[in-house]
Formats: structure tokens, C-alpha cells, sequence
């Protein structure tokens, strides 16, 4: 029993891919604890943009454009995450809290957004007898709500983590709870989609109070005992730095602003086809739900598998903005494959595309979140995690919302003949997409150019040559 145990502490480090996140100051068990809120944070993302994007649309009869309004209120919050950030950084509080009076407003936030959804959304099908304005404004709230509890809780939550964590362990703990939000994503749409199999309203009803309580229960068990009180940190006799300042000191610190217009230009470049991928299957290819389900299965794969090559290799010491353009340039072929798959008629050219989309997106996310990790210090890792995420989730969010619009106006005047003959196909307007993407992504490697030329850029990780699967962002 004594050599099976030595054994499995062994591989443990090695194979596991939490185990390396774990430190003496903050336990793996401690860790997990906090990355709960990453599950509600995950589970509130599936609900607005997965489930009740359907149901919206399909059970409630609600109009579609009314429906892309709704569920992209929330973006409205994604810049802003940067103050959020930087207002946790200079809280004042005689209890010396600074991250979790954030985290515990954005969960209340979550929890009021929540509570009053469900009735409004009815109200939003016609089931009312009232003006329409009202039904209008309760869902706004709703869904506004809900966004501002995610991002400041996400916000707060993770420059937590950051503060917890030693320095050489700090970008191994943030991934690890980006981690922990694509689990929370997961395994909510599935327990979703087992739920609403029949769907009714009241079913509806029952679900979304079940994930406002849950939010809570979660965001609650993630706080406890968390943040060390230190009064003399949150003293209101200390120094205030405005955030016009500290943003402007943080932008003029060498790389920065390249690093965030990559990231941005990267991110919308991986991420306008996610709405894309599977209409494409079926237009295209004619393949069935499960055929297209598949999809996005291989795209997933994809990813893990950059995840864990972007490990090893970061773990050999190689330059992050060097993996992070070897992502892009891995996606402008694949996205140059998905264009020319119609062509061939080759499905499995196409499939082979999307499993490259992920992994190149995989090598990108890591390479740019080790690249930029070590700017976070802890008296103002609230700020620049902020402003990351507010990049990240902007770009993801207007590139999500645009390339529907994209697609639908390319295929219009392609299928009306405005385009020519040739053009005049259904795998036009997608295609559209697919070169602005490559586009998107040649901008990408233009603006990390002279940082892989510099090859300044070395996390704190590499030098101790620990960097495990763990280290993935979402």
C-alpha cells in the first residue's frame, strides 16, 4: 500500500492536471473551493446563451431580433470590468476585505436577475394582458442583472485567487479556475438539456430559481474563509489612485497594449465562427443535429489537445508569444480549409479543419495568458485582470454578434444573384466570415510580431519549468 501511494504521489504532479496548481499557501482543496464561483459564473453563461436562446425563440414564440438584444445586454458590462477591477484593488473597508464585498454584490446581482427572469420572459411571449413595455423592461433588467453580477463576481473572484496565490503559482491558479468555468459549462448544459426534454413553462420557471439559488449557495461556499481581513490595506487613511491613472500606468508599461489588441484581434478571429460551426454542418454538408453536435465535440478536442501541447511546450522554455502566433497561423490554414471543404465536398476535410480551429485557439488562449500573467501584481491584479477580461470578453462578445449579421447579409445578395452566378450558393455568407477571420488573425500576428522578436516575455513558471494542463484559460 506504501509503494502504490508513493507511486500515485509520483504521477500525481506529472499527469493530473490540477496538481501542479496546488501550493503550501493555498491547497488544492482550498482552491477548488474558490473556483465554485467560476461554476455559477459558467452555468449563467449556458442559461443566457444556450438555453434560453432557443427556448426564447422556439417554446416562447419571441422574436428573434428581440431575443439577440436580450441576451447580448449583458456584453454592455464587459468593459467595465477593468474598473470593477481596479475599484476592488483600492476598496476601503474597516473589515479589510477588498475582493469579497465585490464578489458578493455580483452574486446578489446574479441572484436578483435570476429571481425575477423567468416571470418577465413569460410576459415577454404575450402572456399578459398588459402593455408590451413592460414585459420589454423586466427582461432588460433581467438579463442587465444578471451580466453586471457576472462580470464583477468573475472579476473579483479571480484577482482573489491571484492574491492568494505565490507569485510562481499564480497564472497555474487563474487557468486553473478558467478551467473549472468551461467544467461548469459543461456539465450545466447537460443537466439543462436532461430537464427541459418536455418543455414547459413551468419547468422553466422552476429552473432558472434553481440556478439563482444555486449561484448563491455556490458564490457563498467560494467566500468562506477566503480573503485574510487586513485592515490597514483597506484603511481609508491610505492613498487612492484614481483609475484614469492607474489604467494610463498600466497601458504605458511596455508590450501592453500590443499584447491586448492581439488578444482582442485573436479572440474575435477564434471566436465568430462558435455560431457558425454547426449551421454550417447542416447548410452545407446537410448534416443532422447529432452529425453537427459532433462538431463542436472535435472542436473541444482540438483545444484540450492545444492545451496540453502549448504545456509541454512552455515547459521547455519556449516563448509564449511565439505559441500564441504558432495558434493563429495554425487557424488562418484551418479556416482556409473549412473555405475550400465545400469544394472538394469533403466532409472529413471539414472535420479536420475544426479540430485544428481548437487547436490553434488552445495554443493562442495559453500563450497569451502566460504572456501576460506575470504583469499582474497583487496590489493591482483586480485592474489588470480586469482589463484582460474586459478585452476578451468584448472581443469575443462582438464577434459573436456580428458574424450572425455577417453571414445572413453575405447570403442574401449571394442567393439573389447580386454577387454573380458562382457566388450564388449557400456557403457564401459563411465563407464571408471565414475570410474575415483569417483576416482577423493575420492583424494578430502582425501586432505580436515584435513581441516574438523581442522574446522578453518569460512567466515566472518557466523559469521554475513547471507549467501543467492546468494553465489553460477559458
Amino acid at each position: 500500500m506504501k509503494k502504490f501511494s508513493n507511486i500515485w504521489i509520483q504521477l500525481g504532479p506529472r499527469f493530473l492536471p490540477f496538481a501542479d496548481a496546488a501550493t503550501d499557501q493555498l491547497p488544492l482543496g482550498r482552491l477548488l473551493r474558490l473556483s465554485l464561483f467560476q461554476v455559477s459564473v459558467g452555468m449563467a453563461m449556458v442559461l443566457l446563451t444556450g438555453t434560453l436562446n432557443r427556448v426564447m425563440i422556439v417554446e416562447l414564440g419571441v422574436p428573434a431580433w428581440l431575443v439577440g438584444i436580450m441576451v447580448s445586454l449583458p456584453l454592455l458590462f464587459a468593459p467595465f470590468r477593468a474598473l470593477i477591477g481596479h475599484k476592488s484593488d483600492e476598496h476601503r473597508s474597516v473589515l479589510g476585505w477588498r475582493r469579497v464585498p465585490y464578489i458578493w454584490f455580483g452574486s446578489m446581482m446574479q441572484f436578483g436577475g435570476f429571481a425575477i427572469m423567468p416571470f418577465a420572459l413569460i410576459l415577454l411571449s404575450g402572456d399578459t394582458h398588459g402593455p408590451a413595455w413592460i414585459s420589454h423592461a423586466g427582461a432588460a433588467l433581467a438579463f442587465l442583472l444578471v451580466g453586471a453580477g457576472i462580470h464583477t463576481t468573475q472579476t473579483a473572484g479571480l484577482a482573489l485567487a491571484n492574491d492568494l496565490a505565490p507569485e510562481e503559482a499564480r497564472p497555474r491558479v487563474v487557468a486553473l479556475l478558467y478551467v473549472t468555468l468551461l467544467l461548469g459549462m459543461m456539465g450545466s448544459a447537460a443537466v439543462f438539456g436532461v430537464l427541459l426534454r418536455e418543455f414547459r413553462q413551468v419547468h422553466l420557471i422552476q429552473i432558472i430559481q434553481g440556478v439563482a439559488l444555486t449561484t448563491m449557495v455556490l458564490n457563498c461556499i467560494a467566500m468562506w474563509k477566503q480573503e485574510p481581513r487586513n485592515p490597514t490595506v483597506t484603511s481609508a487613511e491610505n492613498p487612492r489612485t484614481s483609475f484614469s491613472e492607474a489604467f494610463g500606468q498600466f497601458v504605458r508599461t511596455p508590450r501592453v497594449m500590443r499584447l491586448l489588441v492581439a488578444l482582442g484581434f485573436g479572440t474575435a478571429g477564434f471566436a465568430m465562427q462558435d455560431i457558425l460551426l454547426e449551421p454550417f454542418g447542416g447548410e452545407v454538408f446537410g448534416l443532422n443535429v447529432g452529425q453537427t453536435t459532433w462538431l463542436t465535440a472535435l472542436l473541444a478536442c482540438g483545444t484540450l489537445i492545444g492545451f496540453a501541447l502549448s504545456a509541454r511546450m512552455l515547459s521547455q522554455g519556449s516563448d509564449p508569444c511565439r505559441i500564441a502566433s504558432a495558434g493563429a497561423v495554425i487557424g488562418i490554414f484551418a479556416f482556409a480549409a473549412v473555405i475550400f471543404s465545400p469544394a472538394t465536398g469533403s466532409i472529413n476535410l471539414f472535420r479536420l479543419a475544426t479540430a485544428s480551429i481548437g487547436l490553434g485557439s488552445g495554443l493562442f488562449a495559453v500563450g497569451m495568458l502566460t504572456a501576460a500573467m506575470e504583469l499582474a501584481d497583487k496590489a493591482a491584479s483586480g485592474l489588470v485582470l480586469g482589463a484582460w477580461g474586459a478585452v476578451q470578453a468584448t472581443a469575443a462578445g462582438l464577434a459573436v454578434a456580428t458574424s450572425g449579421a455577417m453571414r445572413d447579409a453575405v447570403s442574401e445578395l449571394a442567393m439573389a444573384g447580386d454577387l454573380g452566378h458562382t457566388l450564388q450558393q449557400t456557403a457564401t455568407g459563411y465563407s464571408f466570415v471565414y475570410h474575415t477571420e483569417i483576416l482577423m488573425l493575420f492583424v494578430t500576428l502582425v501586432a505580436l510580431g515584435p513581441l516574438v522578436r523581442v522574446s522578453g516575455i518569460t512567466n515566472l513558471n518557466l523559469r521554475t519549468g513547471k507549467f501543467g494542463l492546468a494553465q489553460h484559460p477559458g
